[in-house]
């Protein structure tokens, strides 16, 4: 295995190891080859893990030791990461088995729905293991469908394809979740992301509290499931998306929960859609606002801001003097005090003001890694207006 050396660490618990921290040549070396990494001062062992030379992210570590990456390593991995969520958690049929860095394995994302798993492999480095994590999580979990979900475009900056496909099993039906009392299908071949976000599942079942009637507007409501656990209490909600399958999706989704009339979704661009909102003079007795990342890179940030600003500040022009702002961001570039600063300039662009009733992140079975900040990414606040 090869040794590549670098220089003296800033911080530790990183697992990554960008390129102009390298000492040693890797132009040689084959994308998602392992290595043991060393400190090149005191030659101490930085840990084992794989290299991209392409990429700025040059090395992720998969161990902060000399370790064997073979078959029980991923073994012990996946046994640690399931038991977390199922016994820690309580959590069973539906949840985020595998996270990332978080669970100690950068570049690999596994979903369960059900009895479908969803695979998304993001390096070349998980790449070279691909057959085999199949293989064990198929062991593992015993699941009747695996859909390999390749399509992110992070892939093509690692140099691989982009694919999407069952793996075992046929997807004859879409899997049936449940959250809380409400269930939803998930498509995890032609849905976003992995078919679902549940990493807002905690920030929705705590909205629900608060929400028993009224009317409101779901923004950005993809297959609507803030829309549909708010009818489910009782509101009346509109769930607006740019996306014609999202919007079919989530009338099927009010329909299997008896809710169509409840809820509607309508296709339409959000920005257009409140200011049309805005011209009637219509008010709403509250409003979700769960937007897409803005920001993909740090050099995207100040129009991501920008952007946060002015769809906040439009949300809040449609609200009653009481009405309830559920508002997020799922960009990692924005820090959890950048995003409340937005909120707060949005109230004062509106000559507002309102008090915080839940400061909330990604759900429990999206790990937080402390050394790593880039792994907390969503911020959730709900806010009541008062004049």
């Amino acid at each position: 295995m090869e040794e590549i050396f670098i220089k003296p660490l800033k911080k530790y618990g990183s697992l990554w190891i960008y390129k102009n921290e390298i000492l040693s040549d890797i132009t040689h070396l084959t994308p998602g080859s392992l290595l043991r990494v060393y400190e090149s001062r005191s030659n101490k062992i930085i840990g084992t893990g794989y290299i991209n030379p392409k990429s700025t992210i040059s090395i992720r570590l998969l161990s902060f030791k000399k370790e064997n990456i073979d078959a029980e390593f991923f073994h012990q991995k996946f046994q640690q990461a399931i038991k977390y969520r199922e016994e820690f958690l309580g959590l069973k049929h539906s949840y985020r088995m595998i996270y990332s860095e978080s669970d100690g394995l950068p570049g690999l994302i596994v979903d369960k729905y059900n009895n479908c798993l969803v695979i998304q492999i993001l390096t070349a480095g998980m790449e070279t293991f691909k057959d085999l994590i199949i293989e064990l999580l198929d062991k593992i979990t015993n699941p009747e469908i695996i859909v390999l979900k390749n399509d992110s475009s992070s892939r093509l900056k690692e140099g691989l394809v982009t694919e999407k496909k069952i793996v075992k099993g046929e997807l004859s039906e879409l899997p049936v979740i449940y959250e809380d009392d409400v269930k939803f299908l998930v498509n995890p071949v032609h849905g976003q992301k992995t078919g679902f976000f549940l990493d807002q599942r905690e920030n929705r079942l705590f909205l629900k509290q608060f929400i028993t009637a009224g009317e409101g507007l779901d923004l950005f409501c993809y297959i609507g499931s803030w829309s549909i656990h708010l009818a489910k209490k009782g509101a009346s909600v509109t769930g607006i998306d740019s996306s014609e399958h999202a919007i079919n999706s989530a009338r099927d989704n009010a329909k299997i929960n008896n809710l169509n009339e409840k809820c509607k979704f309508i296709k339409a661009d959000v920005f257009n859609y409140l200011k049309w909102e805005i011209k009637k003079n219509k008010r709403y007795d509250f409003m979700v606002v769960d937007p897409p990342a803005f920001v993909k890179s740090k050099n995207q940030k100040d129009d991501a801001i920008e952007g946060y600003l002015t769809l906040n500040s439009l949300a809040l022009k449609l609200l009653k003097k009481d009405g309830i702002l559920t508002t997020s961001s799922c960009s990692q570039h924005i820090s959890d005090f950048e995003f409340s600063e937005i909120i707060k300039e949005a109230l004062s662009r509106n000559k507002r003001t309102g008090k915080v009733l839940y400061k909330g992140i990604q759900s429990k079975d999206h790990p937080i890694l402390l050394t790593m900040p880039e792994t907390a990414y969503l911020k959730c606040l709900i806010v009541k207006l008062f004049d």
